[in-house]
């Protein structure tokens, strides 16, 4: 709903090829929309395990966007640090416009996350001067750089300096930011208790895996 020229342009008619990712399996489908839209819902909608890498332009496979969606608890064993992933996705030109691909973030959306990656919490996006770890290590930030790509090459100023856009630091995202505020700090009210926290599938590399099995003798039945 936020790309019209999915309608109006002729080179975007054809759809777009979506690589979907199983994080847990390590295995990937690739999907086209909007013949199988729906199949690629059901699947993403799992957000813990399912998740876009790649996708291209069906009608000549031209990339779109590529993101790193690996998990470094599942790679290493064992929590060693929080999953920073990044996406770059190129626009215009027979792709979504910039304003089409930055539209969606002006509302906030659960993510997983935050605090030793271990909760749910609401994506803020900010300009690079705000991308700081604060409250409870966020909210959870995202930032958005432009750049301007002309025969392989960043499009750089009169002092061969790149000309970077900080897309988020405008205050068309302040509502997104707001509603990051208030529902943080609702989550936050919770506590260490679910939904706030992430569930028992998503804990297995934190220390609730060695209280269960400190305490596993001490279960008897109820």
């Amino acid at each position: 709903m936020n790309t019209a020229e999915l309608v109006i342009d002729p080179n975007m008619a054809g759809g777009f090829k979506f690589e979907v990712m199983d994080t847990k399996d390590n295995t990937k489908v690739v999907l086209k929309s909007p013949e199988e839209m729906y199949d690629i819902i059901a699947l993403i909608g799992t957000v813990q395990q399912y998740m876009v890498s790649r996708v291209w332009r069906a009608k000549d496979d031209m990339i779109c966007a590529s993101g790193s969606v690996t998990r470094l608890s599942q790679i290493a064993g064992k929590y060693v640090g929080k999953d920073d992933p990044v996406m770059i996705v190129r626009g215009q030109h027979g792709l979504p416009a910039i304003g089409e691909i930055l539209v969606p973030f002006m509302h906030t959306y659960l993510v997983e996350g935050w605090m030793r990656g271990s909760h749910w919490g609401p994506i803020m996006p900010v300009g690079l001067k705000d991308s700081k770890c604060t409250a409870f290590d966020g909210p959870p930030r995202i930032v958005a750089l432009g750049l301007q790509v002309s025969n392989g090459q960043i499009a750089c100023d009169d002092n061969g300096r790149p000309m970077i856009a900080d897309l988020f630091d405008d205050p068309a995202f302040e509502l997104a930011r707001k509603e990051a505020v208030k529902i943080g700090s609702m989550l936050r009210r919770m506590g260490e208790f679910e939904p706030a926290r992430l569930g028992p599938e998503e804990m297995e590399y934190t220390t609730l895996q060695q209280v269960l099995d400190k305490l596993k003798e001490r279960f008897t039945p109820a």
